[in-house]
């Protein structure tokens, strides 16, 4: 059991949201204006029901996902010549990297003045976490600087790591406070609808259009000493590894017109294969059972899919209940990168059906193939 906790959870939200319906229905558009231009004497309608049905088929349904957040307002129409990253008229990858980029750092820049307004308190440590989207200074260091905090807030990045970044980055948190004291900010940026390619219209990458989406969250790392007043998750035990021979199941690699995720077939026999030896590693570190986790726990699991979910669910044999902040996530606002799991968390620290001392054990995956989980103990005042 650690002596730090995850405390003071804050959401922003996108400026627009989307309902998962109507976002299927732009990004099959989307596809549809990219083939045109590969088949100029296509029908630009049988085209677009066409790729609306690849969508329904392969993609996440509405069912699944009730809307997306997006920081662009590219996907609320279909003037693609006023559109500001998909220029589809102009080049059927839109907008190149750099232009993603600059637009990524405007609304990054506004998120941490967002969290740290005039007459904040500085924290000892603030780590930046983002899978799709940095520049040097980074927008954490833009905001110290901006501030007058050089001399006592240390900046650190996490990014590129996936999905489940989250994790490496509470236990760079925890070490600082642990080492040094004060207090750790993680605060999440992702924009990961700055990277669809509308002309890949492989079924992974339908799959990833369909599901990611943008959202922002800031949480604290604490000394359990120091938290007065509101619920917290204690950190129990961590545990990361990468499965062998896996290198190329899952990859977010950078290109010319911006980052692609690529998601391999094996993924779910690597998962099923791993998922059980990585239960039991993590109840040691924990001291206790893996049956009382599989038993008693709340699985907070990053949804990379309801497929996923489901198929975790078969192998461990777990309860509906267990798994419901991952589909009530994944519900609510699509799969958020590195920002879905702390959704979750903050989701569960201020649930009142989630009783004190109920444990708490959240997975993730990504490049590597990599598993990371963190297990936590929820504590209310």
């Amino acid at each position: 059991m650690k002596n730090y906790a995850l405390t003071d959870f804050l959401i922003l939200r996108p400026k627009y949201e989307t309902f998962q319906e109507k976002g299927l229905e732009w990004l099959a558009k989307a596809h549809a204006k990219t083939e045109k231009s590969k088949q100029p004497d296509a029908d630009i309608d049988q085209l677009y029901h066409d790729f609306l049905k690849l969508f329904l088929h392969f993609g996440c349904k509405p069912e699944h996902i009730h809307q997306r957040g997006h920081e662009l307002p590219d996907f609320l129409h279909h003037d693609w010549p006023s559109m500001e990253i998909f220029r589809l008229d102009q080049s059927i990858l839109g907008t190149g990297l750099r232009k993603r980029q600059e637009f990524h750092d405007i609304a990054t820049d506004a998120i941490f003045e967002k969290y740290y307004p005039d007459n904040s308190q500085p924290p000892a440590h603030l780590i930046h976490v983002s899978c799709t989207g940095y520049s040097s200074p980074s927008s954490a260091q833009k905001i110290v600087s901006k501030r007058n905090w050089g001399n006592q807030t240390l900046v650190t990045h996490a990014y590129h790591m996936g999905c489940y970044a989250s994790i490496p980055a509470i236990r760079m948190g925890g070490a600082f406070v642990q080492t040094e004291g004060g207090q750790a900010d993680i605060v999440h940026t992702e924009l990961c609808t700055l990277h669809f390619n509308a002309s890949n219209h492989n079924p992974d990458q339908i799959v990833l259009q369909s599901l990611f989406a943008d959202g922002y969250i800031k949480y604290s790392v604490k000394p359990i000493a120091n938290i007065q007043g509101s619920p917290f998750l204690q950190v129990v035990a961590s545990h990361e590894q990468l499965i062998p021979s896996s290198t190329e199941a899952m990859t977010w690699t950078m290109n010319d017109w911006g980052f692609e995720g690529t998601l391999s077939k094996k993924i779910p026999f690597l998962i099923a294969k791993n998922i059980k030896n990585f239960i039991v590693s993590i109840a040691k570190k924990a001291d206790v059972s893996p049956e009382k986790l599989l038993n008693e726990a709340l699985f907070a699991i990053h949804p990379g899919g309801p497929k996923i979910l489901d198929n975790v669910q078969e192998i461990l044999e777990l309860h509906q209940e267990q798994l419901r902040f991952s589909r009530k996530i994944l519900h609510k606002y699509g799969n958020i990168s590195s920002g879905t799991l702390p959704h979750m968390w903050e989701s569960i620290s201020r649930d009142e059906s989630v009783g004190d001392k109920n444990l708490i054990l959240s997975l993730a995956f990504g490049p590597g193939l990599n598993i990371a989980g963190i297990l936590l103990l929820k504590n209310t005042p």
